[in-house]
């Protein structure tokens, strides 16, 4: 029942896509003709680094004149600080007319007032609300034929998938200290559960603060824990003298390749799925 349930999930997901694709064509013989226009932006500074992943995959790179410094590639972008602080006169400087935000936690609609131009939000917390991300980001930048491609591509990923059988229970740690895990709301949920696991957090936020008792008492068959900024050099959970007694199978992931939701998603829920098939078949 559970497989089955995984594979309607994938389908409707891939059906979605199919529904605005030019790829539809190609599906169920008709032809369909698309017309690219003119950007509506040329001057974009992106403060979501999930987000730069997206622009460049759609060939945008010459419209974005900013970046956060952990975002790679942009050899011409400004590095305009960290998301978390961002340098306003950099950014105001670069006369942007779109700022693309994961929210207003570090960039207030204050502050973007000052610097002036549109405020796109890019915070998805599903691989379903990536692609509409995909579609609308073309939208704006005059890529709507490449833009259906990629979420096409993208969806078409997921059709294979490994049905399972028994699911295993996943928690997945964002910070060894203070210790908070990914919550219901977090994209690693909806990846573990695409993948065919079952989350074990239902609290409805991205990341919520927990206690290594209850850890310890949710008995996950796979532990993930990410390293990266947010939890630099961690003990690895089955050296801490607190999960002693977990059993679990313990899974080290890059915070920057894993947890950050874009195309590399698609991929990531297809690495899952492979652990999580190996480890039922033994």
């Amino acid at each position: 029942m559970k497989g089955f349930c995984q594979r309607f999930t994938v389908l409707a997901l891939v059906a979605a896509v199919l529904s605005v694709s030019p790829l539809m064509a190609a599906v169920t013989g008709k032809e369909k003709v698309e017309t690219e226009f003119p950007p509506d932006y040329h001057r974009i500074v992106i403060l979501s680094p999930a987000a730069a992943d997206i622009f460049e995959k759609l060939g945008a790179e010459s419209l974005v004149v900013g970046v956060t410094k952990s975002v790679e590639g942009f050899p011409k972008a400004k590095r305009v600080g960290s998301h978390i602080r961002p340098n306003l006169e950099i950014i105001a400087s670069l006369k942007p007319d779109l700022i693309v935000l994961s929210s207003n936690r570090f960039f207030s609609k204050e502050m973007a007032k000052r610097v002036g131009g549109d405020i796109f939000y890019y915070n998805p917390a599903t691989c379903q609300e990536i692609l509409e991300k995909i579609l609308q980001i073309g939208a704006m930048v005059g890529r709507n034929m490449r833009a259906r491609q990629l979420a096409t591509k993208l969806s078409f990923k997921l059709t294979k998938l490994k049905p399972l059988s028994h699911p295993p229970t996943v928690l997945y740690e964002v910070m060894s200290n203070p210790y908070m895990v990914a919550g219901k709301k977090s994209i690693v949920a909806n990846m573990v559960e695409l993948a065919g696991g079952r989350y074990l957090v239902n609290a409805p936020r991205k990341l919520v603060r927990f206690s290594y008792e209850k850890a310890v008492s949710l008995k996950p068959q796979v532990y993930l824990y990410q390293v990266g900024p947010m939890n630099k050099n961690p003990v690895p959970p089955q050296k801490r003298p607190y999960f002693k007694g977990l059993r679990s199978k313990f899974v080290k992931v890059d915070e920057l390749s894993f947890a950050r939701p874009n195309t590399k998603t698609f991929d990531n829920v297809l690495w899952l799925n492979s652990l999580f098939y190996k480890m039922e078949k033994r």
